[in-house]
């Protein structure tokens, strides 16, 4: 794991972590810098997730702080963890938000991706033309460059799920989704076809809200889970607004979007059942296309 917007969430978790156990033990920012051979601001910079540590560091800091227990050394341990390597998308950096970096880094780095979607098809799912489709109806729009580019990019995004150790991809979907009218019924028969194939892959499963079952309808909206297994047991919640992204990492926000997720899964039908109502509309649709 790691690079820079997967760190920042890992370092927001870990400099929490020890300023905590910083004010457990009594000790103060000018005997923790003197450890680490630094300076006060570089200990406030740490606490609030603005700067690696080392490994030397890190130890040197659980050490002054007591903490012995081998469990929550790993845990710090993997939060801290660094590698440096080069994005795929590096090339890519000068076209990009960089907010959308680190949703990026996050998508590229979890060992789980749960999505709620009630009003389009997930990024990850979508066909070219049904991507180009939706970002052309953005508030803002992009260019005819732009929108080439853009919708290159996310169907290089979807090599996620054929690399040697693709995540565990759980998506939630309202059945509003499956009947959205676009300019062309084939498009739309496209995108069910492909929300069909890639359920057989063991590693996505997709479930959809049926109308008669949606009492979830206000949970505030879209939103993803990136999970992260032990030992740095972290999760984070990622919101797409129109003017930015939004993560969340403490525990009890978390942990709320964690319960709205399960309740909105339990309303939804089995997976089987879900691509036998995505297969049924799918075939609407291509009905329609053979007549326009």
């Amino acid at each position: 794991m790691g690079q820079q917007a997967q760190r920042t969430a890992r370092r927001r978790k870990l400099g929490a972590a020890l300023r905590d156990a910083r004010v457990s033990a009594g000790v103060t920012v000018a005997q923790a810098a003197k450890a680490i051979d630094g300076d006060n601001s570089k200990v406030s910079r740490v606490e609030t997730g603005c700067q690696r540590i080392t490994r030397l560091q890190l130890n040197a800091l659980m050490d002054l702080y007591g903490v012995r227990r081998k469990k929550t050394r790993d845990w710090l341990t993997a939060l801290a963890s660094e590698e440096r390597k080069k994005n795929w998308w590096s090339q890519y950096h000068e076209m990009l938000p960089g907010g959308f970096k680190e949703t990026l880094l996050l998508e590229n780095d979890a060992a789980k991706i749960e999505v709620y979607q009630p009003e389009v098809v997930p990024g990850l799912l979508q066909i070219p033309d049904y991507a180009r489709t939706v970002m052309a109806g953005a508030p803002d729009p992009p260019t005819e460059e732009q929108l080439d580019f853009y919708v290159r990019f996310r169907m290089e995004r979807q090599r996620i799920f054929t690399r040697e150790d693709p995540p565990q991809y759980v998506c939630l979907l309202q059945e509003g989704v499956l009947h959205e009218q676009w300019e062309s019924p084939a498009v739309m028969a496209a995108q069910l076809r492909r929300l069909v194939a890639a359920s057989r892959s063991p590693h996505i499963t997709i479930q959809i809200i049926p109308f008669a079952r949606n009492r979830y309808a206000c949970t505030g909206g879209a939103f993803n889970i990136y999970s992260y297994p032990d030992p740095m047991d972290l999760e984070v919640v990622h919101i797409a607004l129109l003017d930015g992204e939004l993560y969340l990492e403490d525990d009890d926000q978390v942990a709320k979007y964690r319960k709205a997720f399960r309740n909105i899964q339990a309303s939804a039908l089995s997976a089987q059942h879900s691509i036998e109502l995505i297969t049924s509309i799918a075939n609407d649709r291509e009905q329609e296309a053979r007549h326009t």
